[in-house]
């Protein structure tokens, strides 16, 4: 940033005040979904009074009517003034992303981002110093239970998995299109979650048969919750760590390879390498890091959410081709989407 600045930021440092103050920026846009803001404004017809807003959420008129000044200065919500009354409506950004009625909302992401991962994140001086997770000293759980603590009761693992289900609602088309896997004839995503992925991966591919792998408790909560009517992605179940995998031609690893050190993903990767016939393969999906170091932002704070929740880090292509070509992948392809998430395909 030094480098470029201008002699205007010099005199009075416009951007790093922005910087200082972005966690209450996110705080603006996480208590309103809590409280239910974007619902209310999307299920209202016409612009409503602060005090009408109060009355619906049970809040006190003074701290809604910040709350609501707040989100109209950043641009999610507008306003306007009738006989001296202010009256606030809805964004078509807030009714796509920040409602939970949409088809692409964003809540369930906000709500753990709130509850769970700024939690966390005040403990990242701690995180920094010991360079390890603080689950201990958020959650009171072992820093080496990583799932255990994420999983920690069913309220905490509705969370994660609603937030996997709105990562992949997002950016699940750019990272199954990155490359044209259309001929994988079974389809496997192992650690596949609510199963959000897989069914992108079926709308594009409707010809391969698609399936997620996880964990027993993890499979009975997303077909409890998350299931959709005429499903054709299968749910299978069992321990992709310790447990057998079950064949196909590409093996999906989204989000999965991050969340480990690089002995525990080179295990896993040489697992899948070794029942992969030749021609079969793994997509990775990751948001990667430049090999500059110079970015992207939101994949470097990625790194940081790992340092401070996990065992593991974000990594540029270059580790992760190396980690693959340890486990025995030679054919590597890199596919940088432009959106949070990249892929890498790997072919036996």
């Amino acid at each position: 940033m030094a480098e470029h600045l201008s002699q205007s930021e010099l005199d009075y440092p416009f951007k790093l005040l922005e910087y200082f103050n972005g966690f209450r920026v996110s705080k603006v846009i996480f208590t309103a979904c809590e409280l239910g803001v974007f619902d209310l404004l999307l299920k209202s017809h016409d612009p409503v009074s602060a005090q009408h807003v109060a009355q619906e959420l049970s809040t006190s008129v003074d701290g809604i009517q910040r709350l609501l000044d707040a989100l109209v200065g950043i641009e999610i919500l507008e306003v306007e003034t009738t006989d001296g009354t202010a009256l606030y409506s809805s964004t078509d950004v807030a009714n796509l992303y920040l409602a939970k009625g949409s088809a692409k909302s964003l809540h369930d992401m906000i709500i753990y981002q709130s509850q769970t991962v700024y939690p966390l994140w005040n403990n990242m001086v701690d995180a920094v110093r010991e360079g390890k997770n603080q689950n201990e000293k958020t959650f009171g759980l072992r820093p080496e239970d990583i799932f255990r603590a994420i999983y920690r009761s069913e309220e905490e693992m509705l969370k994660f998995m609603g937030l996997m289900n709105s990562t992949w609602v997002l950016d699940g088309h750019d990272v199954v299109t990155a490359f044209n896997l259309s001929c994988f004839q079974n389809i496997i995503d192992l650690g596949g979650c609510t199963g959000a992925l897989a069914r992108e991966m079926v709308k594009a591919y409707p010809s391969s048969s698609v399936s997620v792998f996880d964990l027993p408790q993890v499979v009975e909560m997303a077909q409890k919750h998350f299931s959709q009517e005429n499903d054709a992605v299968a749910f299978l179940t069992g321990d992709f760590f310790s447990g057998e995998l079950p064949p196909a031609d590409l093996y999906v690893l989204a989000r999965i390879i991050h969340d480990w050190p690089e002995e525990k993903s080179l295990a896993l990767l040489k697992k899948i390498y070794d029942i992969c016939k030749p021609g079969g393969g793994v997509l990775l999906v990751e948001a990667l890091l430049f090999e500059n170091r110079r970015g992207p932002v939101m994949a470097q704070t990625f790194s940081l959410n790992m340092l401070v929740q996990t065992e593991g880090r974000e990594r540029p292509p270059s580790e992760y081709t190396k980690i693959l070509n340890k486990s025995g992948f030679s054919n590597i392809q890199v596919c940088w989407t432009g959106k949070t998430y990249d892929a890498i395909l790997a072919i036996r």
